[in-house]
């Protein structure tokens, strides 16, 4: 099932997300029938990653799936990432410019280091550590953030900020009025 994607100034998306606890079976059911429609919301609306606050869920999961980006079919890197804590950030600062499911229309340039060390629990439940590199990093401290409450337009500098102003309004505008 496709889920509804939140929106920027649903304060869901400034809360620091809750574990999982998925010690019981009836849990681990209810989240892995939400992971498969993470990755039909994502496969439908041609994103790359997608975090629980996005979907109205307070919990720390989020997905990655690459076979889109900027139309090219890069390495098909597909994870589930189940109370992932970041454990290093490294390697050499690089721009890339990003964009968010849940501020659709605004995109800009944010500097991340190009490397991550993540502990996670994957969609079996198991235990994982991995280091990752480039577009597979950026991506996870991405939706790394979303679970920690902060969203890319949290690194804009003060001008660039200022210059979404007015786009950003609009969209809450809207968004009220749905």
């Amino acid at each position: 099932m496709v889920l509804p994607i939140i929106f920027y100034g649903n304060p869901i998306l400034r809360k620091k997300c809750l574990d999982i606890d998925f010690s019981s079976g009836e849990n681990r059911k209810k989240i892995n029938q939400l992971i498969q429609n993470m990755f039909e919301t994502i496969h439908k609306v041609k994103g790359i990653g997608l975090a629980a606050p996005q979907i109205g869920k307070n919990i720390r999961l989020f997905i990655v799936k690459t076979p889109y980006l900027n139309g090219e079919n890069i390495s098909n890197y597909k994870e589930v990432f189940i109370n992932a804590k970041i454990l290093k950030i490294h390697g050499k600062e690089y721009k890339f410019n990003e964009g968010c499911l849940s501020i659709p229309g605004i995109m800009g340039y944010i500097k991340r280091k190009s490397d991550v060390i993540i502990e996670y629990y994957d969609q079996n439940w198991k235990k994982q550590k991995k280091t990752l590199t480039g577009i597979c990093a950026r991506i996870i401290l991405h939706e790394y953030d979303h679970i920690e409450g902060k969203l890319f337009i949290d690194y804009f500098s003060d001008t660039k900020k200022k210059m979404i102003e007015k786009k950003l309004m609009n969209l809450l505008k809207k968004i009220h009025c749905e």
